[in-house]
């Protein structure tokens, strides 16, 4: 039961664990009550939560024998005992609630997997367990483009293809085609022998932007795996809030000072485990929702 998946609705997680004996993923009845109620309060999630399992109970709902107990960690880093529900019961839970959020909730619950983001996504998780994560080439344009046709082939044309076209995003025109190849020739030639070389070497891959779409998710990876090899460290993305990356990533641009804080200060040696990478994985793709 190692392999912990975090999804993110308005912001706030919902946990899942992968169950290989029944190829079926469990996901955390509180986090959700905590996101249908709109409560911060654990106490007072936990104790809605046994006020409606009470409730269910009196009306022979069978949704409370259908949980299971799996174990979480908690915000004291410790793993304890959580009620569970697999991808029907959460359903279920849903519709006890009424109101347009708890809708939206069943309705983003329901599809979000069968986006080229959420496929792409599951590509991701797999990459931990492949052996192409062994045999990338780390540091380099042709690893880049092996994690990026690795994590979009069969969905986009151009996966693991550097672009052909101009590109540019809130105003930012990233590295013009008519140089890209010479650019990316020079950011691969750069030297990574220290934590501030190797995230300038992050810094201006995010600059260059070499694909048509999906370079932060596959940029990130690269990154780890630069900081694997040369440091045997990796980032616990979960330390680096969504907006603060994405303004230090902006800022990047003249200042790379904020972003190199923010990495330094997220920075792991649970290099080998594979909760950190699908944590990783997971904020990485939430850095990417709008």
């Amino acid at each position: 039961m190692s392999k912990v998946s975090i999804r993110f609705f308005d912001d706030r997680e919902v946990r899942a664990v992968w169950d290989d004996a029944n190829n079926k993923w469990w996901f955390s009845v509180l986090d959700i009550v905590a996101v249908l109620t709109d409560q911060d309060d654990y106490t007072k999630t936990r104790n809605y939560w046994k006020y409606l399992k009470a409730k269910l109970k009196k009306e022979n709902n069978q949704l409370v024998s259908t949980t299971t107990q799996l174990k979480l960690v908690a915000a004291d880093g410790k793993k304890y005992k959580s009620d569970m529900l697999d991808y029907d019961g959460i359903i279920a839970l849903g519709k006890t609630f009424p109101g347009t959020k708890a809708n939206r909730f069943i309705e983003w619950f329901t599809y979000s997997d069968e986006t080229i983001d959420g496929k792409s996504k599951n590509k991701a998780y797999a990459l931990f367990d492949s052996s192409l994560i062994d045999n990338i080439k780390v540091g380099t344009i042709k690893g880049l483009q092996q994690i990026h046709g690795y994590l979009f082939g069969g969905l986009y044309d151009f996966a693991g293809q550097i672009r052909t076209k101009n590109i540019a995003k809130g105003g930012f025109q990233f590295a013009m085609v008519a140089f890209l190849p010479n650019t990316l020739k020079e950011i691969e030639a750069m030297v990574e022998g220290t934590l501030e070389e190797i995230i300038d070497k992050y810094v201006e891959m995010n600059i260059a932007h070499p694909f048509m779409e999906g370079n932060g998710r596959s940029a990130r990876i690269w990154l780890d795996l630069i900081l694997k090899k040369q440091l045997k460290q990796c980032v616990d993305w979960s330390k680096i809030a969504k907006k603060d990356y994405h303004i230090a990533m902006v800022k990047s641009v003249t200042d790379s000072s904020r972003i190199k804080e923010l990495i330094q200060h997220a920075l792991t040696d649970d290099i080998h485990s594979r909760e950190m990478f699908m944590k990783g994985i997971d904020y990485s793709y939430y850095y990417e929702e709008n």
